[in-house]
Parts: C-alpha cells; sequence; structure tokens
C-alpha cells in the first residue's frame, strides 16, 4: 500500500510507528505505572492514614477549612479548602517518587556508572597496549636508522 508518489500510506506509518520498542516500552511502562499507583494509594490509606489518624482522623480527606458557611455535611452554603485531599495526595507522590528512585534510578544509574567504568577501563588498557607497541616499533626503527646510518649491514 505506498502511494503514488513512493510515499507509504497512512496505515503502514502508523503501523511502523507502532511497532518501534520505545512505543511498546512505553505502553507498558504505563500500565506498570497504574498498577504500582493502587499500591501506593494502599500504602496511603492503609499505613500513612492510621498514623496521621493517631493525632486526628484517620481519612486525611476530611481534613478541610471552612471558607463560608457551617461546613456541616449536607450544608448548602458552605465553602471549604479540602487541604486534607491536597496532603493525601502529596504524600502519595513522595512515596511514588521515593521507591521509583530508590528501586529503579538508582539502582539503574549505578548499574550503567559500572558498565561505563569498564569499559573505560578496558579502552584504557587497550590504549596502553596501543601507546606501548607504537612504543616499541619506534624503537626498532631508530634502531634500524642507527644500523643504517653507521654503515653496518647484516648478512
Amino acid at each position: 500500500m505506498v502511494s503514488e508518489n513512493n510515499e507509504p500510506s497512512l496505515w503502514e506509518g502508523f503501523k511502523a510507528f507502532l511497532m518501534r520498542g520505545n512505543v511498546i516500552d512505553l505502553a507498558v511502562a504505563v500500565v506498570i505505572g497504574a498498577a504500582f499507583t493502587n499500591i501506593v494509594n494502599a500504602v496511603v490509606e492503609g499505613v500513612i492514614n492510621p498514623i496521621v489518624g493517631a493525632f486526628g482522623t484517620q481519612d486525611l480527606n476530611k481534613y478541610a477549612y471552612c471558607l463560608k458557611g457551617s461546613c456541616k455535611p449536607g450544608s448548602d452554603d458552605s465553602i471549604q479548602i479540602m487541604w486534607g485531599t491536597v496532603l493525601s495526595a502529596a504524600i502519595s507522590f513522595i512515596i511514588t517518587a521515593a521507591v521509583v528512585y530508590f528501586l529503579m534510578v538508582l539502582p539503574m544509574a549505578k548499574y550503567l556508572a559500572r558498565q561505563a567504568a569498564k569499559k573505560a577501563e578496558k579502552e584504557g588498557t587497550q590504549e596502553v597496549l596501543e601507546v606501548s607497541e607504537l612504543e616499541v616499533l619506534k624503537e626498532i626503527r631508530d634502531a634500524l636508522v642507527a644500523q643504517r646510518g653507521s654503515g653496518h649491514t647484516e648478512p
């Protein structure tokens, strides 16, 4: 399905886009991220909220500041700032960021640093070998030049 001017069709282009590795990796990351969000939310609701609840209510979403009205359940004239919801989301974000950093980013960075060090060491060793080979060749050349210059010829 190639068009008249030798360009791939819209469908072929879309298919090529989907088959690139980074699109598949991104899709897997989104699915894993969604599943991971459920775990983080469970930790916040099951562990963090009860700890905070030791000092107040176990449901962070109930923390609010009343700007206007009675702010009692069922009151239509109240205006509330639900800062507990924001706090809960912030805690979830911090936990998610910490887990991602300590379990994924930091180990990968250490692994990549080790790989780079091994590669640099290997290249350094190869460079030393090349330099030493070059030095030996220079010495051979100098010895040959010295032999020719002194008039000695070998049988």
